[in-house]
């Protein structure tokens, strides 16, 4: 089974991040600018917040809030759920389910190595069963390879 490890292999490690005290109207910007639909919210090295488009919507748009003077520390969602390297792609899947969230920062050692999101772990999901189906077929039709 993949891990989380792999996916980072193959999308790669880069963070997008921006402190809390930026504006709403400044995250959004940054997203539309670098096509993701969250970024961390970091200060320093320290992680203490992840935003995202719906929290824009949920939390500044429905409540008539002004995105170029609401910070991001207002909006942002806290505390942040990780998950580590290791664990599989079935795993990050229940957990984005269970916690309804599309984006997780993956951590090793308090460290923050990288970001998947949903589309990422579905993707992942999808080789996972490709590959399998394709072991499946060759076993049974005496395929080598």
């Amino acid at each position: 089974m993949k891990q989380i490890a792999h996916l980072l292999e193959n999308k790669g490690k880069e963070v997008w991040s921006l402190p809390p005290d930026a504006t709403v109207h400044a995250a959004i910007s940054e997203m539309a600018k670098k096509e993701v639909g969250a970024l961390l919210v970091m200060k320093g090295d320290e992680l203490v917040g992840i935003v995202s488009e719906r929290d824009y919507a949920r939390k500044v748009i429905l409540k008539g809030k002004a995105s170029k003077e609401t910070p991001v520390s207002d909006i942002m969602s806290h505390p942040v759920v990780c998950v580590q390297p290791e664990i599989t792609v079935e795993q990050s899947m229940a957990i984005m389910t269970r916690k309804r969230i599309r984006h997780l920062p993956v951590t090793d050692k308090g460290k923050v190595i990288g970001v998947i999101s949903i589309g990422d772990v579905v993707r992942g999901i999808i080789e996972d069963r490709e590959f399998e189906i394709q072991q499946l077929t060759n076993y049974i039709t005496g395929g080598t390879g």
